[in-house]
């Protein structure tokens, strides 16, 4: 069976920083992505990564301030959020596909297979 944890949200004042992780089980050689939705709004993509890690992508909201990374040793994609803003309030999910193309990630919602259940990050001001 497949899982995806999320875990690592929580309540931050602006400009102060959370670390989420993702813990992808039975299932190997993922790409795996980061979305999120904020109440109201559709899901929207917020950083991909492949399997090896070697490339990564990021929404342009984001690019400078978050970071993703993995850890293929203990099955876990990390996303690192400095400087948050409050209009980064939203659930955050992460989603894995496996795939035999190493380089292959994707910016899509509908190209990943696998869901966590989502981890709340609140921004105040």
């Amino acid at each position: 069976q497949v899982h995806l944890v999320e875990s690592g949200g929580g309540s931050v004042q602006a400009g102060g920083s959370l670390r989420l992780s993702c813990v992808v089980s039975g299932l190997s050689r993922t790409a795996v992505g980061w979305f999120r939705q904020a109440p109201g709004k559709e899901r929207e993509f917020v950083a991909a990564i492949n399997y090896s890690g070697g490339s990564t992508d990021y929404a342009n909201s984001v690019k400078g301030r978050f970071s993703i990374s993995r850890d293929n040793a203990k099955d876990t994609v990390y996303l690192q959020m400095n400087s948050l803003k409050t209009e980064d309030t939203a659930v955050y999910f992460c989603a894995a596909r496996s795939t035999s193309r190493g380089r292959w990630y994707s910016t899509s919602r509908s190209d990943y297979s696998y869901w966590g259940q989502g981890t709340q990050v609140t921004v105040s001001s």
